[in-house]
């Protein structure tokens, strides 16, 4: 009897570690569907650069405390490897979501999300430009639904409007911002072996660094706004849910099943964001 429950807990065991990876590539996309939402909805009221700077750094604080005895015993390893972690930290931390916050002042939070479905075939076609990664069928397959997605958002539905291609500004800096967060998925292999909330603590504290004299210009040259009670609630869901929450997850996720697999999550992003901002912003598809 002892035997048969060893071996139902063991296979327990096996079933949750095996889909492990998939919940954390759902949690992810889920935060930053709401990123995406609630930036659209502020985008009037905080300033980008602002909104990236006080995000990252209120995360690095709320982290530090828990992460700091690992993050002195990792100091080495990041000092190693202090390159790849100044790249990871610009691409994923810094200029990704300036560019991601700056875009939703000129496009809508629906477009920014959709066009991200672009992502998991920039990840995976930067994974076998750099590292010789092989995909397979289903890969393919899920890659030419992703540009074909994302061309429907750039033509607005309509393959005659090629003719007439136009973008807006918010669209063509959301395409770059997908390029650099695609960098920052596939480079992720290379970063250091130290733990996963360390590696967070460390890149948000970079990528808050880089952004530090930015932030200050656009407090001196920029309109103040207030401090009120919805910014301040929405700089700490940002700080929390986007930050601590999703990149735990993204980077576990992608660590346990690799850049290539775990990418092709990123389609969730505009199915959540879609219905959030139909429902929050009454935006509409079309």
């Amino acid at each position: 009897m002892k035997e048969k429950i060893t071996a139902g807990i063991n296979r327990d065991k096996k079933r949750f570690k095996a889909g492990l990876p998939y919940v954390l590539l759902v949690i992810a996309p889920l935060c930053w569907a709401g990123n995406v939402v609630l930036a659209r909805g502020v985008a009037d009221i905080i300033p980008p650069v602002s909104l990236a700077f006080l995000r990252w750094t209120i995360a690095f604080i709320i982290l530090l405390p828990f992460v700091w005895k690992r993050a002195k015993q990792d100091w080495g390893l990041v000092i190693l490897h202090w390159k790849i972690m100044i790249f990871l930290s610009l691409t994923g931390i810094s200029l990704f979501n300036v560019l991601l916050y700056t875009a939703v002042h000129t496009t809508t939070a629906i477009n920014c999300a959709l066009i991200q479905a672009a992502m998991p075939a920039t990840i995976i076609l930067i994974s076998v430009m750099l590292f010789n990664d092989k995909i397979n069928r289903i890969q393919v397959a899920g890659v030419s639904l992703c540009v074909i997605g994302a061309a429907l958002v750039v033509l607005r539905g309509k393959f005659s409007n090629f003719l007439s291609l136009s973008f807006t500004q918010g669209d063509l800096l959301m395409i770059v911002a997908v390029v650099f967060y695609a960098l920052y998925s596939a480079f992720l292999r290379n970063r250091p072996k130290i733990h996963p909330l360390s590696f967070l603590v460390y890149t948000f504290g970079i990528g808050a660094f880089f952004l530090l004299p930015f932030y200050l210009w656009e407090m001196i040259f920029s309109n103040a706004y207030e401090m009120n009670k919805n910014v301040v609630f929405s700089i700490l869901y940002v700080a929390t849910f986007p930050s601590i929450v999703a990149y735990f997850s993204w980077n576990r996720g992608i660590e346990m099943i690799g850049a290539n697999r775990g990418g092709l999550f990123i389609n969730l992003i505009p199915v959540f964001a879609s219905l959030m901002a139909i429902i929050w912003l009454n935006e509409s598809l079309m």
